[in-house]
């Protein structure tokens, strides 16, 4: 923004630098969605998460390539499946270039020089990143080019060692020059995915990728106490599941109400337990992934609000490129019919929900966050304290948070003994000792003269502020 571009540049910048610097969460062999509105008013979702592969299958019959995978958390532990067989048809690399080609206006190589040079130089492994690396260890390291990329002398990278990608790097210098003719989508880079799939028991071939498309949709938009919410419209079911949640919460007065006192509190337990009981009897998938969000605003009145996530993924790393696809094919909890039932091209729904909050024209709030099923809760959360509280999005972020998993809720430190003895009453409730990623990471901008911004320490956010001159 500095050298001219505007929110749309910056946040596909971002989604760039990000794919590099937080290779647990993210990556270009992933998929997402990009929130935007244009200072003229014209609001669009850009849609390019992943595709169901197997157009160019030859053996319908075929058992794909699994490798499952433990992932432990501090109070709980998933089986994933990574491997060949896992991968569905990447979007990240192909939405960020359609974003920057319909919205941007400022040159490739200028957006694509951040990451271009964190993958070159190298980049500090943060706190959090460390930990993220290390949840996802066996997958990180599943294949010899994964083990080339995350370890040092038998181990895997951790807190403040030097994280390089030179492959990256070089991938990124030939798209500044190429365009999407240097991606992953087309040539003979296409071909030898297609050709590593075939021997080893995946699904993805050249015929998916050259048909993957970015797909512009109408957001959509719900009431909320004279506010409008903005967010990702089905098939994707995680703004679907927001926006019930804020219309179920509007029906509740909290006009009485103490910013996370015992009523506030109770309130959303309840718009949570009614969310899950609707989503679990329509069968809706539930996910667990990581993920990454960053929101912008410029002067002019430009706003974006993107999400994108590699899930786990699976391991495998495309050869001459440092790019590890996803695994978006390889989570029970996504493919509640069975694995691999979705049809060849069918674009996979998400959890994922990057919002606007406006009054009138006004855009009031940019925000959106990773997390997986706890997304909507943080979001409602956030979006509750702002409009029924006026807290600050700094504040509204980082006060802390619970979430109802279906069976107990689950309550970080910092609401009062009276809460949480309601809470008690009422459900099974397991306390943390700290705040955790587990809760979300809500990373959002407030526009305007007086604007603000907050990244969520959760997730090591980070947010800056463009000052004039």
């Amino acid at each position: 923004m500095r050298a001219g571009g505007n929110a749309f540049d910056a946040v596909v910048a971002a989604g760039f630098a990000s794919a590099v610097v937080e290779p647990a969460l993210t990556s270009l062999g992933g998929g997402g969605f990009l929130l935007a509105r244009t200072a003229r008013g014209r609001a669009r979702l850009f849609d390019f998460f992943v595709d169901s592969p197997g157009r160019d299958l030859a053996e319908p019959g075929l058992e794909p390539h699994f490798v499952p995978v433990t992932v432990r958390f501090p109070a709980s532990e998933q089986v994933f499946n990574a491997g060949l067989g896992s991968v569905a048809v990447p979007g990240n690399l192909r939405g960020f270039l359609h974003v920057h080609e319909r919205l941007g206006r400022a040159p490739l190589r200028e957006v694509l020089a951040p990451a271009i040079e964190f993958a070159a130089r190298g980049v500090p492994v943060s706190h959090h990143q460390a930990y993220f690396l290390g949840l996802l260890a066996p997958i990180m390291t599943l294949t010899e080019a994964g083990r080339a990329l995350f370890t040092r002398d038998g181990r895997l990278v951790g807190e403040g060692d030097t994280l390089t990608n030179p492959d990256l790097a070089s991938f990124l210098e030939c798209l500044a020059v190429d365009g999407d003719e240097g991606g992953l989508y087309a040539g003979a880079l296409a071909g030898r995915i297609a050709a590593d799939m075939r021997d080893g028991r995946g699904l993805l071939g050249e015929s998916d990728l050259a048909a993957f498309r970015v797909i512009e949709r109408e957001p959509l938009e719900v009431a909320y106490r004279g506010l409008r919410l903005l967010t990702n419209p089905p098939p994707s079911f995680g703004g679907s599941l927001l926006a019930l949640s804020l219309t179920l919460l509007e029906r509740r007065d909290l006009s009485a109400e103490a910013m996370g006192g015992r009523g506030h509190a109770l309130a959303l337990l309840e718009v949570m337990e009614e969310v899950d009981r609707r989503r679990q009897s329509g069968r809706v998938p539930r996910f667990q992934r990581g993920t990454t969000h960053v929101s912008a605003c410029d002067p002019e009145g430009n706003v974006a609000s993107m999400t994108t996530s590699n899930g786990e993924g699976s391991g495998y790393v495309v050869p001459g490129t440092g790019i590890m696809l996803n695994n978006m094919l390889g989570e029970e909890d996504l493919h509640p019919e069975g694995f691999h039932a979705g049809p060849p091209g069918q674009r996979v729904a998400s959890m994922i929900s990057p919002s606007l909050l406006l009054r009138g024209d006004d855009v009031r709030l940019v925000l959106g966050s990773g997390g997986s099923k706890r997304i909507r809760t943080a979001l409602l959360q956030v979006l509750s304290a702002v409009s029924d509280f006026g807290l600050a999005i700094g504040d509204a972020v980082e006060h802390p948070r619970l979430h109802w998993d279906g069976e107990q809720v689950q309550a970080e430190p910092g609401w009062s003994e009276a809460v949480l003895a309601a809470l008690r009453e009422r459900r099974r409730l397991n306390e943390w000792a700290c705040k955790d990623v587990y809760f979300g990471g809500v990373h959002g901008v407030r526009p305007g003269p007086d604007g603000e911004g907050a990244g969520d320490s959760r997730r090591g956010g980070a947010a800056a502020t463009l000052e004039d001159g």
